[in-house]
């Protein structure tokens, strides 16, 4: 062969084959090679790799672009065993003493990738889509380039791995334009890593960020006329003008303060239909919310500006081909409204995304949540999805890591076992280490500004042992101590609910077996790790406790002792009550009895020795006395924020 060697195609492992088409087509390619039916394969001048096959077939790989540019008579509109074939005979063929190279090609890192380079290969639609986010701000995490690994970009919406050096082999989970962006965005990642000092495998960059994105004036305003006013005196028309502030904050890219406002118009909305959903704790919680983002955007010190904002994510993003690991589900009631979330893991980003729908609530207690899984989504039964290993074509995410699957007639997503799949999940999802797990979620900043995204806190934890501690009548709750293979304990809480009447009996049933493994909402509480489960691992397989038949009657083993009642966390749940009940009359609504709530509250907290918070609610009151709105709403937030955020710690 007179052309040069094909670097980009001898540089393609197996793994990176498997990625680009997938691994079944990787196995029967060598299959057919190992049998003897290799095809006479060719390098032009160019550098296009010509293959032509025993059947008939022939395949061509132009020098640039990748397997998404190859051809081939098959008839295969995309990936093929004939296109893999050929790139696994191009490299046996050069796999001998007299071809091989004499020293390793280099290992080139993205950074290297040029902005003329990208529009060349990408256009410049994608360079202007990707300068948004860039202006806005975002993170990224990287894989920096090795001998035994790929380049890779763990972004906000997608995560990109460069297979081999340059363009032509890039692997992404999002498709479309959504795919090209998120290549630009994970080069200029890389390049900002060139100025960073870190870890020599892995970093995480902040790049950009010089835009104005915590402009949150207007949604600010907007919720302090909720918050004076009250949910009671809130109408049409400042739900509408909150609508316009929620677009118009999409549009700016401050995904989290829109979702904010969205949930605060669902909460406005649901007191004026008078329904059983409307939460006012939760109202006040979206009115201490966005004040605390604008505050930290402004003041962001470790966490960075976009992450607060969730201005570096995409509002969707579509995925081409993608394997999603089953972790269960949750299934509850909100007022008249059934609802659904099942919660599946994405191995390659290290996200948990949440698959979220519902249904009107019967009159006769139905659907339950053994009714809800044997109906159908996607064309597979709710309850494979939730606990199998899923493969689809067809799905995207939103912001929030919501997952939205594919409907229509050409819409491919199979349901297959289980299996260990929850042993292969990165370590940002699965834990042996329960102290260890307990140390990264005492570090994360509060809620009231972390990412708003599904199932934050969702993790799969192995289990060493679990000892079934009873059902305690006065939570309402069936208790167990897990303890992990690495050290530390947890306790495994299983709450009732009327919308999964089996869910108990089923969890006692999985733990006298005995479990592996647990997948669930974790959260601190008193210093003590609360495991919530979404899904149970046995030797016989996954059990989702909300999916089990059952009627409520099952006889429980009784808890040994009831937990003594916590004087600290009485008086945080009394304050939270006292700045919900302020903000569903509002605060222009105050009057007496309301300033010897603030009173009363602050005398309780001093009691239990929380003393800056008793301070806020001094001056609370003083503020309800007086006439100045801007300084009652500044002296409520401050007392709401501190409390939500002592309530979280405790």
């Amino acid at each position: 062969m007179t052309a040069e060697p094909r670097h980009d195609l001898l540089a393609l492992t197996p793994d990176a084959l498997a990625a680009l088409a997938n691994r079944g087509l990787v196995k029967r390619a060598a299959k057919d090679l190992d049998a003897g039916t290799a095809p006479t394969v060719a390098l032009a001048e160019d550098g296009t790799l010509t293959a032509v096959f025993p059947d008939g077939a022939e395949t061509a790989l132009p020098a640039s672009g990748g397997l998404e540019t190859s051809t081939c008579t098959c008839g295969a509109t995309g990936k093929c065993r004939h296109r893999v074939g050929a790139v696994l005979a191009y490299q046996r063929a050069q796999d001998t003493p007299e071809t091989a190279p004499a020293e390793t090609e280099p290992v080139t890192s993205p950074a290297a990738i040029t902005d003329e380079q990208l529009r060349e290969a990408l256009g410049h639609h994608a360079l202007k889509a990707a300068e948004q986010t860039r202006r806005a701000g975002y993170t990224a995490r990287l894989t920096l380039p090795g001998p035994d690994r790929p380049a890779a970009a763990e972004l906000p919406a997608a995560t990109v791995k460069f297979l081999v050096p340059g363009l032509g082999y890039v692997h992404t989970d999002a498709t479309g334009p959504a795919r090209d962006t998120a290549i630009v965005l994970a080069v200029w990642a890389f390049r900002a890593a060139l100025d960073t000092a870190g870890d020599p495998d892995t970093t995480t960059v902040s790049v950009g960020g010089t835009a104005a994105t915590d402009d949150l004036g207007a949604a600010l305003a907007l919720a302090e006329r909720v918050l004076l006013d009250g949910a009671v005196g809130a109408d049409g028309v400042l739900r509408a003008a909150l609508q316009r502030e929620s677009k118009a904050l999409t549009r700016r890219r401050a995904h989290w303060p829109a979702g904010a406002v969205d949930d605060l118009i669902d909460q406005l909305e649901r007191y004026e239909q008078r329904s059983a959903a409307y939460d006012p704790q939760r109202l006040a919680a979206l009115l201490a919310e966005l004040p605390a983002r604008a505050r930290a955007a402004r003041h962001a010190e470790g966490t960075p500006t976009a992450q607060i904002l969730g201005s570096e994510e995409a509002d969707a993003t579509p995925l081409t081909l993608v394997r999603l690991t089953g972790l269960g589900a949750r299934v509850a009631t909100e007022g008249e409204t059934r609802t659904l979330e099942i919660y599946l893991a994405q191995p390659e980003t290290g996200m948990v995304l949440a698959v979220q729908r519902d249904w009107p609530a019967s009159e006769d207690g139905g659907p339950t949540g053994s009714e809800l899984a044997s109906r159908r989504l996607a064309g597979c039964k709710i309850g494979a999805l939730a606990s199998g290993n899923t493969v689809t074509e067809a799905a995207s995410r939103t912001a929030a890591r919501a997952l939205r699957l594919g409907t229509g007639r050409l819409a491919k997503t199979q349901v297959l076992p289980l299996g260990p799949a929850w042993n292969d999940l990165p370590d940002s999802l699965r834990t042996t280490d329960l102290d260890a797990l307990a140390v990264e979620l005492a570090a994360r900043p509060p809620s009231l500004v972390r990412p708003r995204v599904a199932a934050e806190s969702l993790r799969v934890i192995a289990v060493e042992e679990a000892r079934l501690l009873g059902y305690d009548p006065a939570a309402q709750c069936l208790e167990a101590r897990i303890s992990a293979p690495k050290g530390g304990t947890a306790i495994l809480r299983v709450p009732h609910r009327g919308a999964s009447p089996g869910a108990l009996e089923a969890a006692e049933q999985a733990l006298l077996k005995g479990i592996i493994g647990v997948a669930g909402h974790v959260h601190r509480h008193r210093g003590e790790l609360i495991v919530e489960p979404t899904a149970l691992l046995t030797e016989d397989g996954p059990v989702v406790p909300d999916f089990a038949p059952g009627d409520d009657t099952a006889e429980l083993s009784a808890v040994d002792a009831v937990a003594e009642t916590d004087p600290v966390a009485a008086a945080i749940e009394s304050a939270l009550i006292a700045c919900a009940d302020l903000a569903h009359q509002g605060l222009r609504g105050a009057r007496e009895p309301s300033r010897r709530r603030a009173e009363a509250t602050a005398a309780e907290l001093q009691r239990v020795g929380l003393q800056r918070a008793a301070s806020d609610f001094v001056h609370l009151s003083k503020a309800l006395d007086a006439g100045d709105d801007t300084a009652k709403c500044a002296a409520w937030t401050a007392a709401a924020v501190r409390m939500l955020v002592t309530a979280e710690l405790h």
